[in-house]
């Protein structure tokens, strides 16, 4: 099962490694100089060309949809230059409307694997991966999804899996923004940092973040386009696009304007 992992990132890098580590035919590529990852780089192209044309299975981990387009169809477009493909997997968080639509625009069949966890989770090969598609693909690609890894929800057909990663990460971005508007507010009572989240962990605040904080690499970051808490707002305006016709659409919308105003947090 010969595989390429497009977009060597904070994720697709370590899901890179966890692929070769399972023993799994596979190759990176990003647009950047193999140089950038150290011991990584010999696994690595930038040429499309170098990719192996008899590839099976392509996974994409690119931050949106225009970074998907490009990959694609477009600057770098790997569908032209990878002839034996035989499935599509989609592991970027994007919105469930333009990867449903996106299976019509392909000449394989198109799973939708978003993953949840941190880059720590990618690196020690635990991540949970929300998955559309049919029983068939699904099943033929599950050894690709155990070496990368613990966890694996099949929502349904295709595009069940991106929805049901926004809700998720709708979830995790309003968590975000009410934890940190929390710590701050117990600064300015005096509240010792350890003990609130120690307290939180275990009472009914508790949620992913707070647990985590001070293993999750971006927890004190603040907001920017290009960082993790920026992606956490391009998932949430995913949510929205996908939201059922009508819905009150308040909250998620709040969530943004306090994921874009969080500022950096010192330890």
């Amino acid at each position: 099962m010969k595989t390429v992992v497009a977009g060597c990132g904070r994720m697709g890098e370590p899901m890179l490694a966890a692929l070769c580590a399972a023993g799994i035919d596979a190759t990176g590529f990003d647009i950047r100089d193999p140089s950038h990852y150290g011991e990584n780089g010999n696994r690595i192209t930038r040429d499309v060309a170098a990719l192996p044309a008899d590839t099976k299975v392509l996974i994409t981990v690119v931050r949106d949809i225009a970074q998907t387009e490009a990959l694609l169809f477009d600057e770098q477009a790997l569908l032209g230059h990878l002839p034996a493909l035989t499935h599509l997997v989609v592991s970027s968080t994007l919105s469930p409307r333009y990867v449903t639509a996106l299976q019509d625009r392909i000449p394989c069949p198109l799973i939708d694997a978003p993953m949840s966890g941190a880059a720590i989770a990618a690196q020690e090969a635990r991540l949970s991966f929300m998955l559309g598609g049919s029983d068939q693909d699904i099943r033929y690609l599950m050894p690709l999804f155990r070496a990368m890894g613990a966890h694996f929800h099949h929502m349904g057909d295709t595009g069940a899996g991106m929805a049901a990663k926004v809700l998720n990460n709708l979830l995790a971005a309003t968590n975000t923004a009410t934890t940190r508007l929390v710590l701050d507010w117990a600064d300015a009572a005096g509240i010792d940092e350890h003990k609130l989240l120690n307290l939180i962990h275990t009472s009914s605040g508790q949620n992913w973040l707070a647990s985590g904080f001070d293993t999750i690499e971006f927890a004190r970051d603040g907001f920017a386009n290009d960082n993790t808490i920026g992606i956490l707002k391009k998932d949430v305006e995913s949510a929205l696009d996908a939201a059922p016709d009508h819905a009150d659409t308040s909250l998620p919308e709040t969530v943004i304007r306090h994921i874009r105003a969080l500022k950096p947090r010192g330890s």
